[in-house]
């Protein structure tokens, strides 16, 4: 076992209790925070002090933050650890229902859900002392109220608690992606076949002296497209990119929804094949060995560089014979735009059906300004919102319905 050297510790022991039930509600909101973590605030405190609000703030930000997608979850568990006293009132307000009145309802931050669930984890609000003899009963009309499954088809994913996420991954797991088959120019014989086969039939009367008995028939095959999904997983996208992987995994182990193979892709830095991890029929495991395989999960994102080495290396392989191409991304290419639109130009020439997903859509404002996003948006067939479970839901019918472009003709009026 290791020695660790005596820890000087603030004069104010309540202090180190209080970081210590802080970093829990970190590592409970999802931030990677161990007890190594706990030992250098307490240090990094005792030697900066605490007179300042703010100089506290970023004295723990620095030990715990270690990267740029943390910062949001910090900040909100921070404001409500530290900073509000009625920080357990609001939370509570916020985490179980209430009955709202007409004043207009404040709009939840981004990570405050994940911090309010991460510290409320295992409280339990008491029910209000009541004179004795007394009773209250309360009726409420739920007819016209919305389902805890509708609500979560309509909630944006990077606004979602741990509770709700879990949730909206089982219904992720049961969604099914069908795709209509594709009718190949071969021909099968059938007995009810539309077109007369007439080797087939000049076969067989040759068996009886050149005497036709009966004429054969046949049909066009019936063949099934490749579902081919290249998912952004850098630092902008990492919320959506593990709910649209589960969600990958579910079509690619769903029975009889038709496609003929299913080929995952991740980028970030660096171009990533995870299809022979999709195989695996545990979610968790196959995600977990999909992660440990992506090393550049919650990195930066080269779109450009990515979809370069995917045409390079993969885009004859799997694109052929009438392939749907997925592309689950914001668009915000840090490279050279030249090279993203020949790439994406290239990728349209390649696949049969090219749809893009983008959780940056679900904003009514949200307009082609981004070099990226204006390079790519003409080179796809569909564009869509990719940021909940409807929207997801809602490729089945892009796929289905092939002149359904999206919000792609809205858009490509303001460039």
């Amino acid at each position: 076992m290791p020695e660790y050297p005596a820890l000087d510790l603030p004069e104010n022991p309540r202090l180190t209790a209080n970081l210590t039930h802080f970093a829990r509600a970190l590592r409970a909101a999802g931030l990677p925070v161990g007890p190594g973590k706990v030992i250098e605030a307490a240090r990094a405190v005792a030697a900066a002090g605490f007179s300042e609000r703010r100089d506290f703030f970023w004295v723990l930000n620095a030990v715990f933050v270690s990267r740029p997608e943390h910062r949001a979850v910090f900040a909100q568990v921070f404001r409500l650890f530290w900073r509000d006293p009625r920080y357990l009132e609001h939370m509570m307000a916020m985490m179980l229902p209430a009955i709202r009145g007409v004043a207009e309802e404040r709009v939840t931050k981004p990570a405050e859900k994940r911090a309010a669930g991460a510290l409320l984890d295992g409280v339990e609000r008491d029910a209000p002392d009541l004179p004795e003899g007394e009773a209250t009963e309360l009726e409420i009309d739920a007819s016209l109220t919305m389902s805890e499954q509708e609500r979560l088809r309509s909630l944006d994913f990077e606004q979602m608690d741990m509770a709700e996420m879990a949730e909206a991954k089982r219904m992720l797991a049961r969604l099914a992606l069908p795709v209509p088959p594709l009718i190949s120019r071969r021909y099968q014989a059938t007995h009810r076949g539309h077109s007369p086969d007439w080797r087939r039939t000049l076969r067989q009367a040759m068996r009886y002296g050149g005497e036709v008995q009966d004429f054969a028939r046949k049909n066009h095959r019936i063949r099934w497209p490749n579902l081919v999904v290249l998912c952004d997983i850098s630092g902008s996208m990492s919320a959506y990119s593990r709910a649209v992987l589960h969600f990958l995994h579910a079509v690619s182990n769903h029975k009889g929804a038709g496609w003929a193979r299913v080929h995952g892709f991740t980028f970030g830095t660096r171009l990533t094949n995870i299809t022979r991890h999709l195989a695996t029929r545990d979610v968790d495991a196959a995600l977990a060995a999909a992660g440990a395989m992506a090393q550049d999960w919650e990195g930066g994102t080269r779109i450009g560089d990515c979809l370069h080495a995917f045409n390079r290396d993969w885009s004859r392989r799997v694109l052929g014979q009438g392939a749907v191409l997925i592309v689950i991304t914001d668009g915000l290419e840090r490279g050279d735009p030249v090279q993203l639109a020949r790439e994406m130009q290239r990728l349209h020439l390649s696949a049969r059906h090219l749809i893009w997903l983008n959780p940056l859509l679900r904003w009514d404002e949200f307009a082609p300004k981004a070099a990226g996003i204006r390079a790519m948006l003409p080179h796809v067939d569909a564009f869509r919102a990719g940021h909940n479970i409807a929207a997801l839901e809602g490729l089945a019918e892009a796929i289905s319905r092939p002149a359904d472009a999206g919000e792609k003709a809205r858009l490509m009026a303001m460039l």
